[in-house]
């Protein structure tokens, strides 16, 4: 099975405190993969290395890959880091819509990679991008709002319009960072089923990071539990036990629910087992 995310050695610093400690990580093409941590753990700002968002310390043996592609290496991006951005839907917290634009051209702007930058800048965009992007929207079941303005949405419905921009994108690698920390459990259940579809439908490698311990293990065959910026557990997100958990966020976590059977099979919406830290 290829690698499509390879991280060697990554740390980072901000103003003397250490975020990541020497981290090494590999994702394999398919894998559906859950970040997990207690707040200042390091989950999100592994994510941002992952795309090139932010740039790690300078150290000599710290590597970020995505899809072979070196994305930063030493605490420097790749010349062509264009490129690779162009393969990887970043899906953020706070959906980072343009809400002045209407949903289906919010959606388009995720051809811009794939685009000569003139035809992008003119926001000239051919009928087979159009049909495509409409597509993505009927995906997310939301191709009855194309003409409606963005900032008329529900949080849950941007969410989905942001999906359906890394659709539109035909991203290989999707990193969804905390994509339903603002939603009502209902629009949460919405987003993770989507993003669970795309994984299993598609093929499309997964990374989102989560405060919710149920629904990771729920939507997530794998979780990567960060620690004090460095890796606490790396494994099957059903092996994760009742102790691990409450030793891994250092506070009692309602366990009740993650540990049936019936927690593990259902769809229906599930309780938050554990309150954002």
């Amino acid at each position: 099975m290829q690698t499509v995310i390879r991280v060697e050695k990554l740390s980072k610093t901000f103003h003397h405190n250490k975020a990541l400690h020497a981290v090494d990580l590999t994702v394999q093409q398919g894998e559906m993969v859950a970040l997990l941590g207690p707040s200042g753990s390091g989950k999100s700002t592994l994510m941002r290395h992952l795309s090139g968002l932010i740039t790690c310390d300078k150290t000599s043996e710290s590597h970020v890959e995505l899809l072979g592609n070196t994305v930063q290496r030493a605490g420097r991006l790749a010349r062509d880091i264009r490129k690779s951005r162009a393969q990887t839907g970043y899906i953020f917290q706070q959906f980072n819509l343009v809400n002045r634009l209407s949903v289906l051209d919010n959606v388009l702007l995720g051809c811009l990679g794939r685009m000569p930058r003139w035809r992008g800048n003119l926001g000239l965009f051919n009928a087979e991008e159009k049909a495509f992007a409409l597509e993505s929207l009927a995906r997310v079941g939301l191709a009855d709002l194309a003409a409606q303005r963005a900032s008329t949405l529900s949080g849950g419905q941007q969410q989905r319009v942001a999906i359906a921009r890394a659709l539109t994108q035909r991203a290989e690698v999707i990193l969804a960072d905390e994509p339903i920390a603002s939603l009502d459990p209902e629009s949460a259940r919405k987003v993770m089923e989507i993003l669970a579809d795309i994984n299993r439908r598609d093929g499309k490698t997964v990374v989102v990071t989560l405060h919710q311990v149920d629904y990771a293990m729920r939507y997530c065959p794998r979780a990567v539990a960060l620690k004090g910026g460095r890796i606490h557990f790396d494994g099957q997100g059903s092996a994760m036990s009742s102790q691990f958990l409450n030793d891994l966020y250092g506070a009692d976590v309602d366990t009740s629910l993650m540990f049936s059977d019936q927690a593990r099979h259902t769809t229906a919406t599930p309780r938050l087992a554990l309150a954002r830290a």
